[in-house]
């Protein structure tokens, strides 16, 4: 289901969230900030990431090593080294720590995290890539899937480099699905949420699309069910994207969570 932009849940870029807003964020699991992250901040991101790209500097995700419907089935075939993500987004330059470090951000994650803020460079640390042609289809799930932390609570931050629309692979979210008990035969063995599934349906058709400015930011929780498709579009897409927790939720020892250093932003 699309609706008009005007319509999202839309934070006005003042010094803090108000309290309606941070009360909308926990009702829906998400939130928008429009052109939030500042021009020339952004162009250093956008440069790292086409200098990435140009040079494949790893690590790096391909579309051929997942495999999603519309992705070319191995490295072998065209497209087979279409980037789906360039990880480790924060070792690529000193622009990524400017974002995350970047006082306006960090005061709004310290209002829906209700304290100091950590980052787990072993989740997201990324951006995004979607290319025409090659990108695929990424099914609907929640980010805090394979993620082993004390308590699901993470807030995912994503930052769109250009303009996001339903043709060229936004994401879409469900709003307060973030909140629901959902059972375990609700979701494949790879944990998407099955979406030829009576049980699910009329959940997915509340889903909304996430359409993004340059510059505008998409905060959402760990929870929240998310999906988006291949990019029909000409042009690539590009997005930055971390996940921030609170500092008492730390994360598992010896799960993956655990595996990379944090950033402890206070």
């Amino acid at each position: 289901m699309r609706i008009p932009r005007m319509s999202l849940a839309v934070a006005a870029v003042e010094e803090r969230f108000t309290e309606d807003e941070v009360a909308a964020f926990r009702r829906d699991g998400y939130i928008v900030l429009r052109q939030f992250a500042e021009l020339a901040l952004r162009d250093r991101m956008l440069a790292a990431t086409l200098d990435g790209l140009a040079r494949e500097v790893e690590p790096i995700e391909y579309e051929a090593d997942l495999s999603y419907p519309g992705a070319p089935q191995s490295f072998d075939e065209a497209g087979g080294r279409t980037a789906r993500r360039l990880k480790a987004a924060h070792s690529r330059g000193i622009a990524f720590t400017d974002w995350v470090t970047w006082p306006p951000l960090l005061e709004r994650l310290r209002q829906l995290l209700n304290g100091p803020v950590v980052v787990p460079l072993a989740h997201h640390n990324c951006v995004m890539t979607k290319q025409p042609r090659f990108s695929s289809d990424t099914g609907w799930h929640q980010d805090i899937r394979y993620w082993s932390f004390a308590r699901p609570e993470l807030v995912n931050v994503w930052l769109a480099l250009g303009p996001e629309r339903r043709e060229n692979g936004c994401l879409r979210v469900i709003p307060g699905s973030h909140t629901l008990a959902l059972e375990r035969h609700r979701f494949d063995e790879q944990v998407f949420f099955r979406a030829v599934e009576p049980e699910n349906e009329p959940l997915i058709e509340q889903a909304i699309d996430i359409e993004l400015e340059a510059g505008d930011v998409l905060f959402f929780h760990a929870k929240t069910l998310h999906a988006a498709t291949r990019n029909f579009g000409t042009r690539p897409k590009f997005s930055v994207v971390f996940t921030f927790r609170p500092l008492d939720n730390p994360p598992r020892p010896g799960s993956r969570s655990a595996s990379m250093p944090e950033l402890l932003l206070g």
